[in-house]
C-alpha cells in the first residue's frame, strides 16, 4: 500500500523536478527570443505544460502501486 511520505515525496519531485525543466525551458527561451531568435518562443511557450510531465510521471508510476479494484 501506498504511504503518506510516498505522496509527499511525489509532490516534492514533481515540484522540483518541474521547476528545474520548466525553468530551463523560460531562461533558454528567453533568453533566444530577446536576442532576436524567433526560435526561443518554441521553448518558451510549452515551457509549462512540460513542466508538468515529471509529476505526471511520477504519479502515474505510484498509481500502478495501486491494488486493482474490483
Amino acid at each position: 500500500m501506498i504511504d503518506r511520505s510516498e505522496i509527499i515525496w511525489l509532490g516534492v519531485g514533481a515540484g522540483v523536478g518541474g521547476g528545474l525543466v520548466g525553468g530551463l525551458m523560460l531562461g533558454i527561451g528567453m533568453a533566444m527570443a530577446l536576442s532576436g531568435i524567433y526560435l526561443g518562443w518554441l521553448l518558451m511557450l510549452p515551457g509549462v505544460p512540460i513542466a508538468a510531465l515529471p509529476g505526471w510521471l511520477l504519479a502515474r508510476k505510484l498509481a500502478a502501486r495501486l491494488p486493482a479494484e474490483r
